[in-house]
């Protein structure tokens, strides 16, 4: 499974704003990945951030 996979899915399950941290400790990767992938979901318009550094699934 692909690192966005990963965060989406880790998103979807949470299913309220999450912080890069909580994100990464929930999908079980780096940090650095984590910030990679959010920035791809964000650029496809899969993923918002309601609030600075919080991001949720559309």
């Amino acid at each position: 499974m692909e690192a966005k996979e990963k965060v989406l899915q880790a998103m979807q399950h949470n299913n309220q704003p999450m912080r890069p941290g909580e994100i990464a400790e929930a999908a079980g990767l780096d940090k650095k990945e984590v910030e990679k992938a959010i920035k791809a979901l964000k650029d496809s318009e899969l993923i918002f951030s309601p609030k600075k550094c919080f991001y949720q699934v559309k």
